[in-house]
């Protein structure tokens, strides 16, 4: 369900190219340290967006520098490290897990059960560290399998469980700007999960898994699934805005108002190839 909130990587500068590839490396190496090597390999660009957005809200002290790593053995990688790489870290590894135990419930895929499974010791101190957000992910994924279940209907229901989720995710902690932040994170779980009904459609009706708009009786309709994302995406942004951010503002900006519609329009279009090579 990950993989949207990327950036559109040929419109960044050469400097934000770096310093997004940099928290993304720091992200990387704080899994290694926190959680093991092992559980580096659920990593996803979708936290890097998190880091960066806390880390132009609250501008904290960093550290960083130019390593070599397992992957990259003879290149040496710019990385940074902070309070809220540290956190996005910490959120990465939980979601990756729930993820693993939702696909395996689902789809019954050998290697979720094993990457589950290698994550399950990962988690406890995670929990520890961050009990509201690994309470409100756990939450989810059991409101989304329970709505399954029922063959929910109505979209707004599982795209609201989602919209929860990323909620909690976004608000790091109480003080003034957590509305702001939960507000932002319900909006952007909903185009998330929202987008993602859309670009599974096909292969859900192949498979006859659960779709919310095949649950309510919705045929293929591009044109309408898009009215939802744009309003979805516009109080995900118009949120975002309200936030004083300066610092990586470009970054934020190119993922939000462009590298989410360009992985939508990707994955949309490698869905309807897998379609038509059936």
């Amino acid at each position: 369900m990950f993989g949207y909130v990327t950036a559109s990587w040929k419109e960044l500068s050469k400097q934000e190219q770096e310093r997004y590839g940099a928290v993304y490396c720091g992200i990387c190496r704080r899994i290694r340290s926190q959680s093991g090597q092992g559980a580096r390999l659920g990593l996803s660009y979708d936290m890097a967006f998190l880091a960066l957005l806390l880390m132009s809200l609250y501008e904290p002290e960093e550290t960083g520098g130019k390593d070599p790593c397992i992957l990259h053995p003879v290149t040496k990688r710019g990385w940074v490290d902070n309070p809220y790489v540290r956190y996005a870290a910490d959120m990465n590894v939980a979601l990756a897990y729930y993820n693993c135990l939702d696909d395996w419930q689902d789809e019954h895929r050998t290697a979720s059960r094993m990457m589950a499974r290698m994550l399950q010791s990962k988690v406890p101190p995670v929990q520890e560290r961050w009990p509201r957000q690994c309470q409100a992910i756990a939450q989810c994924i059991q409101r989304l399998n329970q709505l399954e279940r029922e063959n929910c209907p109505n979209p707004d229901e599982p795209a609201g469980a989602f919209g929860e989720l990323m909620a909690q995710i976004l608000t790091y902690q109480q003080d003034l700007w957590a509305p702001t932040l939960a507000q932002m994170g319900f909006a952007l779980g909903r185009f998330i999960y929202l987008v993602d009904a859309a670009v599974d459609y096909d292969r859900d009706k192949r498979q006859k898994r659960y779709n919310p708009f095949l649950a309510m009786g919705m045929e293929k309709d591009w044109k309408r699934w898009e009215e939802y994302l744009v309003l979805a995406m516009g109080r995900c942004t118009e949120n975002f805005e309200r936030l004083p951010l300066v610092q990586d503002k470009g970054i934020l900006d190119n993922i939000l108002y462009s590298g989410v519609w360009l992985n939508y329009r990707r994955k949309a279009a490698d869905s309807a190839d897998d379609g038509r090579s059936l």
